[in-house]
């Protein structure tokens, strides 16, 4: 079994700032060895009910950050979702990796291990949609962006309402930090994925009978 680690500061090499320490035996006056240098200290380690981390949650193409009160032997992993407070609203938040105490990206780890939460927004989301005209013009294929409920349901060959844009689903990308899914691609009548879960949608534009497409 590894070694516990902490963050504190180290008299040898880092006296002003926090660095990965392991705990190599606890007490009242804990030892420790610095995860730089390799010293041996002893110090005092609060025995905290939570720790406090940072959050970094990304929305389209900005980011926020936040701060998250978390008990400290909680695990975390990619894929996980919490809520969390920002300036401007509480957002359902999915992490999509962790920076340790170390500066290492990880994909799980104890909450008192981990530095930064990095994460992705999946309450409202954005769904890239390529829409494909219903005569067949594939030179008149166009790319839109839609914004959905991140529960909403992309189902392979039912027709969907969104954003002015009608609809009928032929293909579904699933993004990288989806959990749950068998495959990378849904492509036959049934599959359905929720919005926060995919990378691209491919559709059949309902309405390109009356659309004027040499507008696009």
């Amino acid at each position: 079994m590894s070694h516990q680690r902490v963050a504190v500061r180290c008299p040898s090499c880092s006296p002003a700032a926090e660095t990965a320490h392991e705990i190599l035996n606890r007490g009242g006056q804990a030892t420790v060895q610095c995860g730089e240098c390799g010293h041996v200290h002893k110090t005092t380690i609060d025995e905290q009910s939570t720790v406090d981390r940072r959050v970094i949650v990304s929305q389209d193409d900005e980011s926020t950050e936040a701060r998250v009160e978390i008990p400290p032997e909680e695990t975390l992993e990619a894929g996980d979702e919490f809520l969390v407070e920002t300036d401007e609203a509480i957002l359902t938040a999915r992490i999509t990796s962790l920076e340790s105490v170390d500066g290492a990206r990880v994909d799980e780890a104890e909450a008192s291990d981990v530095k930064t939460l990095w994460t992705r927004a999946v309450g409202n989301v954005s769904v890239n949609l390529t829409l494909h005209p219903k005569d067949g013009y594939h030179d008149e294929t166009r790319s839109v962006r839609i914004q959905v409920p991140g529960d909403e349901e992309f189902v392979v060959g039912r027709t969907h309402e969104y954003g002015g844009e009608e609809f009928e689903v032929e293909r579904i990308l699933v993004r990288d930090d989806a959990t749950g899914y068998e495959r990378e691609g849904y492509d036959f009548a049934g599959d359905a994925v929720l919005a926060k879960d995919i990378k691209r949608l491919y559709a059949r534009d309902q309405d390109a009978q009356t659309r004027a497409w040499s507008g696009w």
